[in-house]
């Protein structure tokens, strides 16, 4: 049977957020599937080794209506595209018009889809009662992402063994999830008082000038950058970290996939969907909130405590 799965989210979180489903039809299916997904999702290098995955299938939309995939014209080059794989079943995890005309029109007869028009809520529990509902099993939240071992092997033979490896997802896809760059600075030169440390500067081109920051710093010799890594490069990196800290962002999101304790800072998006899904993430959210009200216009970059940062941070790297 040949099966394909929809996931048209945009972001590298939500590409991890899906894989316990992706890989629960796989299972269940006893075959590999495609998965349909947007270019900024990153499947193909998040999802290089990952056994559970046949064909990666980029879907180009833009917000220009510029993409292959967009408009009338882009419409029918999917179907096509869709159509000359022969899929026996599809599962798609949105409730678009346009995806199920789109499956249906490929000669997909055997479709699962969210209810069409529904309202947006919790990604997790959305996708999860969704999965559960059409396997008739329970499937757990906590996403895996799937390295080869000689990878992993080769980058545990860089670390320093006396030394704490830190992931820094200093980043974010705007300002005001992102958490002062001079506040991390100042718990990366504290960190290091306590131990050895060695920060990796998890963050891409277009965060030089953060980057910049921290490499003229006080702690600059004890900083690595990723920005010019490939994301598929950096993930035997940090699968040998010891722990991540950092803002809610993709960084966050493939570390709790790879098994590292991550200590969050949600400061103006949803503590309940992003935040609660995989035992590995630890959550700080900003003074005077809980966290059912940390979610999107929270705006509470300013009531993140350093102090809590802080003392969070040692404790997990003592435990």
């Amino acid at each position: 049977m040949k099966v394909l799965v929809i996931q048209p989210k945009i972001g590298m979180g939500d590409m991890i957020i899906y894989l316990p489903y992706i890989h629960a039809i796989a299972k269940k299916y006893k075959t590999k599937v495609s998965i349909l997904v947007k270019y900024n999702s990153r499947a193909s290098e998040l999802l290089a080794d990952d056994w559970y995955v046949d064909e990666i299938i980029t879907l180009l939309r833009t917000k220009n209506n510029l993409g292959l995939h967009d408009g009338i014209k882009g419409f029918f080059k999917l179907i096509e595209e869709i159509k000359k794989r022969k899929f026996d079943k599809v599962f798609i995890f949105n409730s678009s018009l346009r995806y199920n005309l789109i499956v249906k029109l490929a000669g997909i007869k055997n479709v699962s889809q969210y209810p069409l028009f529904k309202k947006k809520d919790n990604i997790v529990l959305s996708a999860k009662i969704f999965t559960e509902n059409e396997l008739n099993e329970v499937v757990s939240t906590e996403p895996t992402l799937y390295l080869e071992e000689s990878k992993i092997k080769e980058a545990n033979n860089l670390f320093k063994k006396d030394t704490k490896h830190i992931c820094l997802g200093f980043s974010a896809s705007g300002p005001t999830k992102r958490w002062d760059v001079d506040y991390y600075i100042k718990l990366c030169v504290e960190l290091n008082k306590k131990f050895l440390c060695k920060f990796y500067l998890a963050g891409g081109k277009n965060d030089q000038e953060l980057i910049n920051k921290f490499l003229a710093s006080s702690i600059a010799s004890n900083c690595f950058s990723f920005s010019t890594l490939t994301i598929k490069e950096t993930l035997p990196i940090i699968k040998n970290c010891n722990l991540y800290i950092g803002n809610d962002t993709g960084w966050l999101h493939i570390s709790s996939s790879l098994g590292l304790k991550c200590l969050a800072l949600f400061m103006d998006s949803p503590v309940v969907a992003y935040g609660k899904y995989s035992k590995n993430i630890n959550i700080i959210i900003p003074e005077g909130e809980t966290e059912e009200s940390t979610t999107h216009k929270t705006l509470g970059k300013n009531k993140i405590s350093y102090e809590k940062v802080l003392s969070n941070a040692l404790r997990l790297l003592t435990n």
